[in-house]
């Protein structure tokens, strides 16, 4: 939730993204944000994980998507992409045992390869 203060300006903290609701194209959850990568020369968020599946954390699986694929919703107070739950299932995944995997080219460049987004490198 944003602060009211948040809500009249186009930035937030990080901190206030990460566990914030996704929801599909068809407004049902999808997901939650499980934290943002930044591309740490150009400053930029390039992706967000989003946890997905899964009940109170266990057993959820990690999806690195391209963060220009999602657009914030104020009245779902969530992010929105313009995808289902079983696109984003789907999409190339990995478990709550490799977060490393996030960061790996080799999976990155499944990721937009899979979602037809130019890769920010």
């Amino acid at each position: 939730m944003m602060l009211q203060d948040e809500k009249n300006h186009s930035v937030i903290g990080s901190d206030r993204v990460d566990g914030t609701a996704v929801y599909g194209a068809d407004q049902d959850k999808i997901g939650s944000v499980d934290k943002l990568l930044i591309d740490k020369r150009g400053g930029n968020v390039t992706d967000v994980i989003i946890s997905a599946g899964g009940f109170l954390g266990i057993g959820d699986e990690k999806h690195s998507i391209p963060w220009s694929k999602l657009d914030y919703d104020t009245e779902l107070d969530g992010y929105r992409i313009d995808v289902t739950k079983d696109q984003l299932m789907d999409a190339p995944r990995f478990g709550s045992n490799e977060p490393d995997r996030a960061y790996d080219r080799e999976y990155q460049s499944s990721v937009y390869n899979y979602w037809t987004v130019t890769p920010y490198w």
